[in-house]
């Protein structure tokens, strides 16, 4: 019994005499774990260099971000490193050629995961850096929305670059998954083209940010409202009178609306009035923007303007143009004007004339 394990642990690791076995396998894991060491002792003084290069570097440019992007990158190298080590020294072991096999598939698959890991840890502090740098400038590109769906986007992308190594590393077919993926995707593609639509329409919103979450728009068709949420297959607005629309991003894409939260949230005013003919128009003029600029709320610069528009057919029309500093304050200052407005004209003695018609009663003859 003894003599048939022998012989098995000797077929298995290919002893080159049994009277030098004991030597010869010291040698040989010796040498081993020498390689193993050197790729830890490796790993370790990279770790070290990178801390301290890193954190003199980060200190120089004055951004976090080389530290923390090396704080999540660092764990990641060590561990390939330590990984490539096991993968040398079992390479240099005279072990049976399925076990061999074996192992090192097992240790290729570790790396590809190690090494794809990193990339992902990577992107997604590059990302988060870059879009919480430019919403302080209020110029990203994307928004913090949409980082949960580049990041999920990302990890199925190195998820399948990752897949096709790892079945290309073991001699498979990979023309035949990739036709069968394109397939699948062209049918699922066939069946649900309204929802890709919307999908892709909520990527092009997010990416041209038209408008954000709290931003007030109108559309189209005269609907006005506060962005609630901005979604994949739809974005949600919430009306003045608290009700909410839902509507489908492709059609917010293909339609034209006013964001009147852009450039910024001041918003201006209008107020059109007539005045009975023979009124002194430059002092109708001085008494609206002396209204506009008794009223709070109402910005000082730029100023009240007040224009003579034309001549109606029962009186002489103005306008009153005014700034408020955010648009939810223009229906209230623009109620505040209208009631000093009318009291500042019956004090002056400035007739707001009202449309009259004469009718002409002719006497017929018999």
């Amino acid at each position: 019994m003894n003599s048939r394990i022998l012989s098995f642990v000797q077929a298995l690791f290919r002893p080159q005499g049994e009277d030098g076995f004991i030597l010869f396998w010291a040698k040989e894991i010796l040498g081993a774990l020498l390689i193993m060491a050197f790729f830890w002792m490796l790993a370790q003084l990279i770790v070290m260099a990178l801390n301290k290069w890193g954190k003199r570097l980060a200190a120089f440019t004055g951004a976090d971000l080389n530290d923390r992007l090396l704080q999540r990158v660092i764990p990641h190298v060590s561990r390939l490193l330590v990984m490539l080590g096991i993968y040398l020294a079992i390479l240099s072991l005279p072990l049976h050629e399925k076990l061999v096999v074996v192992l090192t598939s097992l240790l290729f698959i570790t790396m590809v995961v190690i090494v794809f890991n990193l990339i992902y840890h990577a992107f997604d502090e590059l990302l988060q850096w870059y879009v919480a740098g430019q919403e302080r400038n209020n110029g990203a590109l994307i928004s913090w929305h949409m980082i949960p769906i580049a990041e999920k986007t990302a990890m199925l992308f190195l998820m399948g670059t990752a897949l096709i190594i790892i079945l290309k590393h073991f001699n498979y077919d990979i023309f035949s998954l990739v036709t069968a993926l394109g397939i699948g995707s062209l049918a699922i593609g066939m069946a649900a083209k309204d929802t890709l639509a919307n999908m892709i329409s909520g990527f092009t919103l997010m990416l041209d940010r038209p408008f954000r979450i709290g931003d007030r728009i109108q559309l189209a068709g005269g609907q006005v409202g506060d962005v609630a949420d901005i979604g994949l297959r739809s974005t949600k607005i919430k009306t003045p009178d608290n009700q909410l629309l839902i509507i489908p991003n492709s059609d917010l894409c293909n339609t034209m609306l006013i964001n009147q939260a852009f450039p910024d949230v001041r918003a201006k005013g209008c107020i059109n009035i007539g005045v009975a003919y023979g009124s002194d128009v430059d002092r109708v003029k001085d008494i609206l923007v002396s209204a506009a600029m008794k009223v709070e709320g109402v910005l000082h610069d730029p100023l009240p303007e007040a224009y003579f528009v034309s001549f109606g057919d029962s009186a002489l029309k103005m306008s009153l143009f005014f700034w408020v500093e955010e648009y939810s304050l223009l229906l209230s200052a623009t109620d505040r004007i209208n009631t000093l407005i009318i009291k500042l004209f019956n004090e002056h003695g400035i007739d707001i004339p009202f449309p009259t018609r004469a009718v002409i009663m002719e006497k017929g003859t018999n």
